[in-house]
């Protein structure tokens, strides 16, 4: 399996460029009148006019120069059609593959109360029968009923991202509330330090400072900021400075609760928050400069892991 993102087409966040060919998916006339031209589904065209976003339609004109328009859910860029129709969507497919389910954000943070979420994370790795399949996996499965959130990442996709010190998955193989866990998983948290090093200064460091950002230029626009923003980017300066000292991820920030709870609610201003983090990031640069942690993570035993559990893919795939 290889990390390259799944196409754009699928994202209905991606608003298609003008100049952009496109292959209409439905039936379009070129006008209101009675002999006004069809184009048919499979009809090529170029995007002439692009929309500020998707809920507006898209000028497309086709080579004998008819013009139709069409919403995005009637477009799939020509490029990307045979890989939009191999993208596997339905994620039910590959629940059965689930191999670890945690419990994170507030309730493993200590910073719960009765309105919280429960926030499910874990990690699936389907049979190697999919792998094999022209159908891509999914690097991501989300299931949402209104009450349970949960995200499980692709076995390879959850390793790369550990070895970039994404801080949500690195919470996700520190949490003490793990749900269900099979002997691979087991064996993952049992090798986590392999994912430690210094690259947790840097990543963390980009996290904080895009939720200071988000903060900043809410309150320079209307005078006020999120509350939760402040909250995470004062947890996960503590969580980045405790990592590198000790070399444990911090999930439970119960020592911290009253303070974070505060902020969360409103109780400090924006120069006090702005305070607390400058005085929080000398202690993380502190951190940074006398940590024991390797320069790189353990590249070789996460390989070989990953190795290992994709043979033991092979082994229990669907006869």
């Amino acid at each position: 399996m290889t990390d390259r993102q799944p196409p754009l087409i699928v994202s209905r966040n991606f608003v298609i460029p003008a100049g952009t060919q496109v292959v209409l998916q439905t039936t379009k006339a070129t006008g209101l009148e009675p002999d006004a031209v069809k184009k048919k589904p499979g009809s090529v065209g170029v995007v002439t006019k692009c929309p500020p976003h998707n809920d507006q339609p898209y000028t497309i004109q086709f080579a004998d120069g008819s013009v139709v328009e069409a919403s995005f859910d009637e477009l799939s860029l020509r490029r990307q059609e045979i890989d939009n129709l191999l993208l596997s969507k339905n994620h039910e497919t590959y629940r059965p593959f689930v191999i670890y389910r945690c419990q994170v954000g507030s309730k493993a943070f200590g910073l719960s109360n009765e309105s919280s979420d429960d926030d499910i994370r874990g990690i699936f790795l389907p049979p190697a029968e999919l792998h094999w399949s022209l159908y891509e996996v999914p690097q991501q499965l989300e299931f949402n009923d209104g009450q349970l959130d949960e995200v499980f990442w692709e076995l390879e996709k959850f390793l790369r991202l550990a070895l970039k010190a994404n801080p949500n998955i690195l919470e996700t193989l520190w949490t003490p509330m793990v749900l269900e866990a099979s002997p691979i998983a087991i064996r993952l948290r049992e090798m986590r330090e392999a994912f430690l090093s210094r690259h947790i200064f840097k990543t963390y460091s980009g996290y904080a400072l895009s939720q200071f950002r988000r903060m900043r230029n809410s309150f320079q626009k209307n005078g006020t900021y999120k509350s939760k923003h402040a909250m995470h980017l004062i947890r996960l300066l503590h969580s980045g400075s405790g990592a590198l000292k000790t070399g444990e991820i911090m999930v439970d920030v119960s020592e911290f609760r009253s303070e974070l709870l505060a902020i969360r609610n409103g109780q400090y201003s924006f120069e006090q928050i702005e305070s607390m983090a400058i005085e929080l990031n000398k202690t993380f640069a502190d951190a940074f400069e006398h940590t024991k942690l390797p320069e790189q993570p353990n590249f070789k035993t996460v390989d070989q892991f990953l190795i290992e559990a994709r043979e033991s893919a092979i082994s229990s795939r669907p006869k």
